[in-house]
């Protein structure tokens, strides 16, 4: 069966909920592996982020005309963390795949974007942030080119987020 396209594009204001829905369809598996109160908080995190002020793109990925998948993309540590770790590049933040088209695709489409987007905004170096239970997304950033960053990493209470950046001027993403 052949695989339907992916198009990446702009997130438009009549998005916003199509957006949240895939955010909360995404994250939530990670319910299961966070205390209750935490896991409230992070999905009441996440709603909010779709209305945030801060991101200088926020894209949308659609297969069949349906919305399955999103990301932000911020200018530096300031802006995307409320916090100076010193990444004065962009950075992605809030990678999401509808969980029935995860395997597709739409996940290395929106890093794809993500990373042209940082090389046209004037980024040498796009960064991203994630941690261990999130395995299966690690080994795609890992498989795309990005690498550990060990300086840029942060602590959530006590949970180690580990950094990771990917070169923009040599990564082999942007020339698939």
């Amino acid at each position: 069966m052949a695989q339907a396209h992916i198009h990446v594009r702009d997130a438009e204001e009549r998005d916003r909920e199509a957006i949240r829905e895939v955010l909360l369809a995404a994250y939530g598996q990670y319910e299961a592996t966070m205390p209750a109160e935490r896991w409230v908080e992070y999905k009441n995190n996440i709603a909010a982020s779709v209305d945030a002020p801060g991101p200088f793109a926020r894209l949308v990925a659609e297969r069949e005309g349906k919305l399955v998948g999103s990301a932000v993309l911020f200018d530096s540590s300031i802006v995307a963390y409320g916090r100076d770790i010193g990444i004065e590049s962009p950075i992605v933040r809030l990678i999401a795949v509808s969980p029935e088209a995860r395997g597709q695709g739409v996940a290395t489409a929106l890093l794809r974007e993500s990373a042209l987007r940082a090389k046209a905004h004037g980024g040498e170096t796009l960064h991203l942030h994630t941690s261990d239970i999130m395995a299966s997304a690690v080994r795609l950033y890992e498989r795309l080119g990005f690498e550990r960053a060990y300086d840029k990493d942060i602590y959530n209470g006590d949970i180690l987020v580990k950094s990771y950046r990917l070169h923009l001027n040599d990564a082999a993403l942007l020339k698939i």
